[in-house]
């Protein structure tokens, strides 16, 4: 069997997912092992990172706030963080644009799993649909991709 390529579908899976299954063919996989080493991946990565969005925010927190002592208690002038970022404004457009399905459907896709994955469970983490939206989201796009690479 080939193991060692599976592990690797699945394993770039749980970081990009959009560009994975363009390797398929390369790998001499079928449609069906491809769309679903790389599935498998992607789902594995994004339970991770969806169910523990909430220790990554607080982490993210508590890290500001640590720099943010270090600075102070040396001196060091304090330089305001930006709010309204490029990706910021984008991601508040996309939610209040496409809704949950969207930040669902799309977020793990185009951003990645991971961050993704943590972006709905910021914003629509409360919705017990939020998870298994994601879940057909990536069955429905690695269908997608998939198909598309096995096509060209």
């Amino acid at each position: 069997m080939k193991w060692g390529i599976y592990a690797t579908f699945f394993g770039l899976s749980m970081v990009k997912f959009l560009f994975t299954p363009m390797g398929g063919q390369v790998a001499q996989l079928t449609f069906m092992e491809t769309y679903i080493s790389c599935c498998l991946g992607a789902i594995f990565s994004a339970s991770i990172f969806y169910f523990s969005a909430s220790f990554f925010m607080k982490r993210a927190v508590r890290k500001n706030h640590e720099k943010m002592a270090k600075r102070i208690e040396s001196g060091t002038p304090i330089e305001p963080k930006r709010k309204f970022t490029r990706m910021n404004k984008l991601i508040v457009r996309m939610k209040k644009s496409i809704g949950i399905i969207g930040i669902s459907f799309w977020a793990p896709l185009f951003l990645s799993i991971p961050g993704g994955s943590i972006i709905a469970a910021k914003f629509y983490g409360k919705n017990p649909m939020t998870f298994p939206l994601i879940v057909v989201g990536i069955f429905f796009n690695g269908l997608i991709i998939t198909s598309i690479t096995y096509l060209f």
